[in-house]
């Protein structure tokens, strides 16, 4: 999938009309180290919490920030036949075109366990904070890493039919054929109630860490799980024309069919302040841990929330042609 923005924890990257890339925000583990400037050819930008990997067209890999577990270890650049990308907090698993897939970075809960090794007719994949899940042509998963919250209990086994799969930071969803979803993993902040059997028609969904969101068919949404933060307030019922959803750590963004936004959840550190209001004309939106990010139809960018890492350093303003993806490309898993 054609991702031209993604959103770290307090770092963000955008990929140009060129092939380059642009990235800014937090620093502190060389997640915006000037590296990236040398990388040409790039057709995918996918964030971990402190790391970024950028795919090329030769279906090759460059990695670069934050290497303590290994995540720009360069076991990658052995990898070829590339054709998407996911980051976990501190792993990142590639998906080649012969249906296989990499893994490489942190595996202290077994995220990159070699079982994965064994897995074929992958056609995506997504990551958790320390899980991952692969979607195959069967409509089947396989789903890998750390088990403590029951992440990867083998329920998934039973799921036929799917066509979709989010994670959050320790509980996945997966959306079926017929517009039903399924969940399991952590249910502390009912991130699993059972409300989610009610929902039909579904057609998209989205996870921050403890909270989901789904949209339907008709434009509107459904939410479960943690409320802490008014992730889930009712206010999304009010909602319509929804066309996209993305969740950052405790609030979630939608995009709306004219163009314009709708914010929800915490406002801690301005995630949710009526700035982004003003932004029209957005064809695409992605959220990190307190700061979103909207990619404009005139190639432009807008960035609103937390501004202590600098993700939302005036910087952005200058980008220009950032990659607008093309048939629909830029809707989100």
């Amino acid at each position: 999938m054609n991702k031209s923005i993604s959103c770290g924890d307090n770092h963000s990257v955008a990929l140009r009309d060129t092939g380059t890339i642009e990235c800014w925000g937090d620093n502190r583990w060389n997640q915006c180290d000037r590296v990236y400037k040398t990388f040409t050819n790039i057709i995918n930008v996918t964030c971990g919490d402190f790391h970024s990997v950028a795919l090329k067209e030769d279906g090759t890999l460059e990695c670069w920030g934050d290497n303590e577990f290994n995540q720009c270890n360069p076991v990658y650049k052995t990898f070829t036949g590339v054709i998407d990308v996911a980051c976990g907090r501190n792993h990142s698993v590639a998906l080649k075109e012969d249906g296989t897939i990499e893994c490489w970075g942190d595996n202290h809960t077994n995220q990159c366990d070699p079982v994965y090794k064994t897995f074929t007719q992958i056609i995506s994949v997504d990551c958790g904070y320390f899980h991952s899940v692969a979607l195959k042509s069967n409509g089947t998963l396989e789903c890998w890493g750390n088990n403590a919250w029951n992440q990867c209990d083998l329920v998934y086994k039973n799921f036929t039919d799917v066509i979709n799969v989010a994670c959050g930071e320790n509980h996945s969803v997966a959306l079926k054929s017929d517009g039903t979803i399924e969940c399991w993993g952590n249910n502390r902040f009912n991130q699993c109630d059972l409300v989610y059997k009610s929902f039909t028609s579904v057609i998209d969904v989205a996870c921050g860490n403890n909270h989901s969101v789904v949209l339907k068919y008709d434009g509107t949404l459904e939410c479960w799980g943690d409320n802490y933060h008014k992730q889930c307030d009712l206010v999304y019922r009010t909602f319509t024309g929804i066309i996209n959803v993305a969740c950052g750590e405790y609030h979630s963004v939608a995009l709306k069919s004219d163009g314009t936004l709708d914010c929800w959840g915490d406002n801690e550190h301005y995630q949710c302040d009526p700035v982004y209001k003003t932004f029209t004309g957005v064809i695409n939106v992605v959220c990190g841990y307190f700061h979103s990010i909207v990619l404009r139809n005139d190639g432009t960018l807008e960035c609103w929330g937390s501004i202590t890492p600098n993700e939302f350093d005036p910087v952005y303003k200058t980008f220009t042609n950032i990659r607008v993806p093309q048939n629909n490309d830029y809707i989100l898993k």
